[in-house]
């Protein structure tokens, strides 16, 4: 029987889910793993503040603790909104985008940053990385100067996030780049093309870390 892992967009931008459909669609396996991408209908459409973050959290709880149906789960935006609420609401694997990201990240570089969505944003990345006690690998963040759906849908996108890289590449010496939002899903193949580093698309981390757990579990 078929595995089924549920990437939840925690804002009400379809736009967004869109995209993670998009870029995760290269991870399904015929007739043996499923990917589905659902939208928080009734969040904020962006989640570009703590408060956003505090609001989406019960209702990320609710969605895992209504789906019987799906046996991993992802929560598509990096500031990893409930995540360890979440856990306690099944007994399924439950992977936050930014956990799995910046994980992934030590395994391909010795010095990584990220490419934050907007200035605002940077203060929480921050205290997260700081939380799981990667600071001494962490060489800095730029931001895009954007919203959500900016990132998602704005032309300038993509060239905003290949000089944010190449920032980060050439003056502060990272060798891994991580990007800041579920809203970029779309440009982490171009963007790497161009930059000649890895660059970490967090929502492809931790379907790819749930892929490996059910797979092999």
């Amino acid at each position: 029987m078929s595995k089924l892992i549920h990437v939840i967009n925690p804002n009400s931008n379809p736009e967004v889910s869109d995209g993670l459909s998009q870029a995760l669609q290269g991870l399904a396996i015929p007739q043996a793993l499923d990917i589905h991408c659902s939208t928080l209908e009734t969040a904020p459409f962006g989640i570009e503040s703590q408060r956003d973050i505090d609001t989406v959290a019960p209702l990320l709880q609710q969605r895992i603790a209504s789906d019987t149906q799906s046996d991993a789960f992802v929560i598509a935006c990096y500031s990893d909104p409930g995540l360890h609420g979440c856990r306690e609401a099944t007994d399924k694997p439950v992977l936050g985008m930014a956990e799995c990201g910046l994980l992934t990240a030590l395994t391909l570089g010795d010095q990584f940053g990220v490419i934050a969505i907007a200035n605002a944003s940077i203060k929480r990345h921050v205290r997260h990385i700081r939380q799981l006690g990667l600071q001494q690998r962490y060489v800095g963040e730029v931001s895009l100067d954007m919203s959500v759906a900016e990132s998602a849908s704005g032309s300038a996108t993509l060239q905003k996030i290949i000089e944010a890289g190449a920032h980060l590449r050439d003056e502060h010496g990272a060798d891994v780049v991580v990007l800041g939002c579920a809203g970029m899903a779309r440009h982490r193949a171009p963007a790497e093309r161009q930059l000649g580093i890895p660059v970490i698309e967090p929502v492809q981390a931790a379907v790819a870390t749930a892929i490996g757990r059910l797979l092999t579990g």
